[in-house]
């Protein structure tokens, strides 16, 4: 029971510090969608926006952080 206790105040933090950034930068986080690499197609009425780029480099950083979180 202790370990999901962890767990859950760790997805807290995690949490609140996204909120606070997301207060922070209220055009969003600078340097995520606009990468090389992410799809942006614009037609009349319709804009189809994929994040290629953005989703690989968050998917290594989480990777990172899971895993250098889960030798402890």
């Amino acid at each position: 029971m202790a370990e999901l206790g962890k767990l859950l105040i760790i997805t807290g933090i995690v949490i609140a510090v996204t909120g606070v950034v997301l207060i922070l930068f209220k055009e969003g986080v600078p340097f995520l969608g606009k990468l090389p690499g992410d799809i942006v197609m614009k037609r009349k009425n319709f804009t189809f926006y994929f994040p290629l780029a953005t989703s690989i480099v968050l998917s290594i950083i989480l990777s990172l952080v899971f895993y250098f979180l889960g030798r402890k």
